[in-house]
């Protein structure tokens, strides 16, 4: 496992996706996002990784070939590190998926083993995706670029949360946090009591 995991959410996506629902969708960067690349590279190249892994989404891509060139370090795509797959909800947004099936999506937090959004992955499949990815990782300093839900659902577990407190771990785009070397991720993928789902970006 490697010493050292730098998790890091991509920058703004394009703003036409504001408010909707794109998970594994893979969306564009907003004129913001675009620009931030260049400082944020060099702030997390400043960190000498060995290597940096992206989910080979647009949005998490042009960010990790930044940082890589800056580095002069290995490139590696993973789909592992994807952002939740929503299935039939991706590209709708959740104003529209609350009035087509109210408040299923609170079935996330409160059935995370059992309820599947627009029939894609569970909240506990979700997890047990990141953690395997994580435990996967090369030896040495890394980087990691990905999405909101994979960094939350790492901390929530490693942190042993319940689901429902997950969505305050959800980092602001552009935003990384180093993982202490001993970090492992915990099998707390159960929600502990009904709380409201709230609608965020991915």
């Amino acid at each position: 496992m490697a010493d050292k995991i730098t998790l890091v959410r991509h920058t703004e996506v394009a703003l036409r996706w504001r408010g909707r629902c794109y998970g594994v969708t893979d969306v564009g960067l907003s004129r913001v996002g675009a620009a931030a690349i260049g400082p944020f590279a060099q702030e997390l190249a400043a960190l000498r990784p060995d290597w940096v892994i992206h989910s080979d989404l647009t949005r998490t891509r042009r960010l990790a070939v930044s940082v890589a060139q800056l580095a002069e370090c290995p490139i590696i795509a993973d789909p592992a590190w994807r952002e939740r797959d929503f299935g039939t909800w991706e590209g709708r947004s959740w104003n529209a998926i609350y009035r087509a099936s109210g408040n299923a999506m609170d079935g996330m937090i409160e059935a995370p083993n059992k309820f599947r959004p627009g029939g894609g992955e569970t909240t506990c499949e979700l997890a047990t995706r990141i953690a395997t990815a994580l435990t996967s990782l090369p030896e040495g300093r890394g980087i990691v670029v990905t999405h909101g839900g994979p960094i939350a659902s790492l901390l929530g577990r490693e942190r042993n949360l319940a689901p429902r407190e997950w969505l305050q771990l959800i980092p602001p785009p552009g935003a990384y946090i180093t993982l202490p070397p001993d970090a492992a991720p915990l099998s707390g993928c159960a929600a502990d009591r009904t709380m409201p789902m709230a609608r965020s970006s991915t």
